[in-house]
């Protein structure tokens, strides 16, 4: 099954809303449209709105890099992704530094996997095993874990259209991303728990992106991996020559498997 290809820009806590804008002056210059390829750009909260003014939307949309998942109230320093309904599409939840850092648990996940879609912003669930958990092959166990709770509180049609990004926690930072052979059995294990929680036309319909390294001169062997239908960049996202190769790789890739179909 054809699905529409997605390349996620994932800023960070990087640049400062003058440089968001350098930055997105720069992307509109040299990315193109793709017929089939969806780029997406997640600035800080501070350049969302800014930035909503200044790219091109024909070949733009937004996501936020977290949200809270109660809609309002008295909770000094949050923002809801009620908040921001009106000006991303996407939401990143889940990140492995969200679960990391701030201790995010797996309900907190599933939460605000609800709240995204209860606003209509498309969830980006991340989830991935750490080095430890890695070594001491819990890899399935961590995915299913992570994949079932999140997914809890939604129906097939709300599921068909998440996106669920691969992200194994040791292969971020480091030199070259995970081998293919690893992303394929992560991916097909991640595809398996969603068809057997909501069937096979539900698991057909998702999409799944890899994020850990993905420099451009590994675009083409992660994009050939079965199942894989994109890319969570990082660091290579905040070069505009690097994320524009690496958007041009994913092209390539989506026309090479129209070919074959």
């Amino acid at each position: 099954m054809s699905r529409v290809k997605l390349v996620v820009a994932n800023w960070k806590m990087y640049l400062s809303v003058h440089e968001s804008s350098l930055l997105v002056n720069r992307l509109n210059k040299t990315v193109k449209v793709h017929r089939g390829v969806e780029v997406v750009l997640s600035p800080s909260y501070l350049s969302l709105q800014p930035i909503s003014q200044e790219i091109d939307r024909r070949k733009f949309r937004l996501a936020a890099q977290d949200g809270y998942f109660i809609d309002e109230g008295a909770y000094t320093g949050a923002v809801s992704l009620s908040q921001m309904r009106d000006l991303v599409h996407y939401a990143i939840i889940g990140h492995s530094e969200r679960r990391r850092y701030f201790h995010e648990s797996l309900d907190e996940v599933r939460d605000k996997v609800a709240a995204a879609v209860r606003n209509g912003i498309v969830p980006i669930l991340c989830v991935g095993e750490t080095k430890e958990e890695r070594a001491q092959r819990e890899t399935k166990q961590v995915l299913h874990d992570q994949v079932v709770t999140a997914l809890a509180n939604l129906t097939s049609q709300d599921v068909e259209n998440i996106v669920i990004a691969y992200e194994p926690v040791w292969a971020i930072g480091a030199d070259q991303p995970a081998p293919p052979d690893a992303i394929a059995e992560a991916i097909s294990w991640i595809r398996f728990q969603v068809r057997e929680l909501y069937g096979q036309a539900t698991e057909e319909a998702v999409r799944l992106l890899y994020g850990g390294s993905d420099e451009p001169e590994y675009v083409a062997a992660i994009m050939e991996v079965n199942g894989v239908d994109g890319l969570l960049v990082g660091r290579a996202s905040l070069n505009y020559e690097r994320f524009s190769d690496i958007v041009t790789g994913v092209h390539l890739a989506a026309l090479s498997e129209s070919k074959v179909e």
